[in-house]
């Protein structure tokens, strides 16, 4: 069986998440974590409190850490290796952790400076993000074109799946395609719950300081394919650091990529089961597992391995 496995991004936190993680990988998810966040990592997943958890901050380096001790424990079990990987926004930094071209230690301080960095451009100015159910991406871009054309700053950010966009825009931006969508051709515009306009423009000093980040970064070969957000195609070599800092201002290119995959079954590799469901939609005919805790990890092990 030709399996990708799938990381989910930001979104995915909820309290009480990862118990066994932590009980099954302390080398992980332990001091030496901590020691690189400067907070506690297993406080802030399973006690909270909420807010807490879904800052920006807190929340990429969370979901970071349990999707890559979750693949650490699946790749024990298995006797074959993945022909592909992807993360959703944030979770590419997961995939690339997992095929080998960053190190654990070195992946979670990057995503600890990307979320802080974040969190610091989304508090520059009030945005947001919207998905819009029933258009495609060329309708999407079309209305984002109409709002830039007058005045407003939107566009379109996460391509997830048919029928599925999310367009990010100034917090005026976001309170006009809820009012005028059905107008425009939207089925339904649901108003996202997060900090900020992320995957556009809104994020350039995000961009830059993730850019300086990655600069002194050694970066290893692949052992297997990464898609990149971008893109929605494998790396090209090197090419790690101005695909991830484009990553921050540029779509995620999410449905491309698990079409392009050419896989018989996607495995979502954390928390939730986001990535699960775009894969659902987007490729009908492929096999689709969630290994978000060490029972559901064992399973799907064997499954993967009695169907090689």
């Amino acid at each position: 069986m030709r399996f990708a496995i799938l990381f989910p991004g930001q979104g995915s936190q909820c309290v009480g998440m990862g118990a066994d993680l932590f009980d099954a990988r302390p080398d992980l998810l332990g001091d030496a974590a901590d020691e690189i966040l400067g907070w506690s990592l297993r406080d802030v997943c399973l006690k909270g409190p909420e807010d807490v958890l879904t800052r920006t901050d807190r929340a990429q380096a969370a979901l970071f850490a349990l999707g890559y001790a979750a693949w650490a424990e699946l790749s024990t079990c298995l006797d074959i290796t993945p022909v592909a990987a992807a993360g959703h926004s944030l979770g590419e930094y997961a995939a690339l952790t997992a095929a080998g071209v960053f190190d654990y230690r070195t992946a979670l301080r990057l995503v600890s400076i990307r979320g802080a960095a974040m969190a610091a451009a989304a508090d520059r100015e009030p945005s947001g993000m919207a998905a819009l159910i029933g258009v495609d991406e060329e309708e999407a871009d079309a209305i984002s074109a109409g709002r830039r054309a007058d005045g407003g700053r939107m566009w379109v950010a996460n391509i997830n799946a048919p029928g599925q966009i999310v367009v990010a825009g100034g917090r005026a931006d976001i309170d006009w395609i809820v009012a005028r969508g059905r107008d425009l051709g939207v089925r339904r515009v649901i108003p996202l719950n997060v900090a900020g306009a992320f995957h556009s423009p809104f994020m350039a000093t995000a961009a830059s300081e993730v850019a300086t980040a990655l600069r002194d970064i050694a970066v290893g070969p692949f052992s297997f394919p990464v898609y990149a957000n971008v893109t929605g195609r494998p790396y090209p070599e090197g090419q790690v650091a101005d695909l991830l800092e484009r990553q921050i201002v540029e779509p995620v290119r999410f449905a491309e990529a698990l079409v392009n995959m050419n896989v018989d079954a996607f495995v979502h590799v954390g928390p939730g089961d986001v990535t699960a469901g775009m894969a659902r939609k987007t490729v009908k005919d492929a096999a689709v597992m969630v290994a978000g805790d060490t029972t559901s990890l064992a399973a799907i092990a064997e499954r993967l391995n009695e169907e090689r």
